[in-house]
């Protein structure tokens, strides 16, 4: 692709670096961007500025904040005893969307994944392990995608409080094998969330 101007081109080369987006969807946002008034440009690279310098990551949940703690952990109202273990925060999304889940969440960062170099070390489940040992926690519903890494990292977790005294659960397969969370229309998750199963049947069933 030519370019008649390197800031151009230095602009159309950053945006394609963001997930999903090539260099002429890159390109046709970039001369978007151009158009419009300077105002708008400015409020945007604003937003991103305060994004990334003000954001937090919630000192309990390690969902993403504005404050120390989320509104969910800060919440009285919500089940604090009930807690809802996902992938990242477009699963905390996806769930609130559905208003069929009262508890709180624990965001992993990820899952298990030694093709990747990920491993428990590099996601939040000591401080998950660490909640459940003290005795915050009642049940804990695995709430990650149905994937190789996704039934790994919930085991792995399973074992690490096997011999709590909670009840551990996961989210029935309404979802179907390998989908995402985030992708799964709000009934079929909301439905998921309220019929969720004990876990150790899903590994029998596994």
């Amino acid at each position: 692709m030519d370019f008649s101007s390197k800031l151009l081109e230095r602009a159309v080369d950053e945006v394609s670096r963001l997930p999903g987006i090539g260099k002429r969807t890159a390109l046709r946002l970039v001369l978007h961007l151009l158009k419009q008034p300077n105002e708008n440009t400015k409020f945007l690279t604003e937003a991103l500025t305060h994004l990334r310098n003000d954001v937090n990551s919630c000192s309990k949940c390690h969902n993403i904040s504005d404050t120390v703690l989320c509104e969910i952990c800060n919440n009285p109202n919500r089940k604090a005893e009930i807690v809802c273990v996902v992938e990242d925060i477009r699963d905390v999304m996806a769930i609130e969307n559905t208003a069929q889940f009262r508890g709180v969440y624990h965001v992993l960062g990820g899952k298990i994944s030694p093709i990747e170099g990920i491993g428990p070390q590099n996601l939040q489940i000591e401080s998950l392990v660490a909640k459940v040992k003290e005795g915050e926690v009642k049940e804990l519903i695995f709430a990650l995608s149905s994937t190789m890494e996704g039934d790994t990292t919930n085991f792995y977790i399973y074992k690490q409080i096997e011999k709590c005294n909670i009840t551990t659960s996961t989210i029935a397969r309404g979802i179907s094998v390998g989908d995402e969370l985030e992708y799964a229309d709000e009934v079929t998750l909301g439905r998921s969330i309220v019929n969720r199963i004990p876990f150790e049947q899903s590994i029998k069933g596994a």
